[in-house]
């Protein structure tokens, strides 16, 4: 049996073992076939394979290590994405409150009139709606469109000869999409 007939049986039953022959040790098997390498070659050789081992080894640690870092930061940030992803929207609904709680002490006061209250409610009115379209939130108010099923809901059907059948005669409660996703159907009366 040659050598190459025995390095190739060696490399079967090591892949069959499991184990993987470094460069090193190959080169050096093949080098014997020509001329004898001395013990202290070998085991030089063979310490640098075992040193490219550990580091080889040590390298794997540290990505297995690093790996698991960038999981938990991910999945960190991800629960605090769900956890505090209305904050904006919070922070800008608070001016909206804040006009509401002053149009509500101005009722209790002596000289309020009916017009001021309309006004201040007005103002407050208008940046709840400047609030909603920074963030992409829509009104639906659909009176004297199409009836459409996927952002309305039909409350009752009613004879008409103002509108066209199945026309939105009346709108009882509006609808309101959030990036183009329904949030709340209008509810609203259509003509037969």
């Amino acid at each position: 049996m040659s050598n190459e007939e025995i390095l190739d049986g060696n490399q079967q039953d090591a892949a069959v073992e499991g184990e993987i022959l470094t460069e090193e040790v190959l080169d050096a098997v093949n080098e014997t076939e020509g001329e004898a390498l001395s013990a202290e070659e070998l085991i030089e050789r063979l310490d640098l394979a075992e040193k490219k081992a550990t580091d080889n080894w040590d390298q794997l640690l540290r990505t297995k290590a690093e790996m698991d870092n960038i999981r938990r930061r991910t999945q960190k940030d991800l629960e605090n994405a769900h956890k505090f992803a209305l904050e904006k929207f919070i922070a800008e609904m608070l001016a909206v409150k804040d006009s509401l709680e002053l149009g509500v002490d101005a009722a209790g006061q002596e000289n309020v009139t009916v017009d001021s209250l309309r006004e201040g409610s007005e103002l407050t009115l208008n940046m709840l709606s400047g609030v909603f379209e920074k963030f992409n939130v829509h009104e639906l108010n659909p009176l004297g469109e199409k009836f459409n099923a996927e952002h309305h809901q039909a409350m009752s059907m009613q004879p008409s000869d103002e509108y066209e059948p199945n026309t939105v005669t009346a709108v009882m409660q509006k609808g309101y999409l959030l990036n183009g996703r329904l949030v709340r159907p209008a509810m609203v009366m259509v003509s037969k």
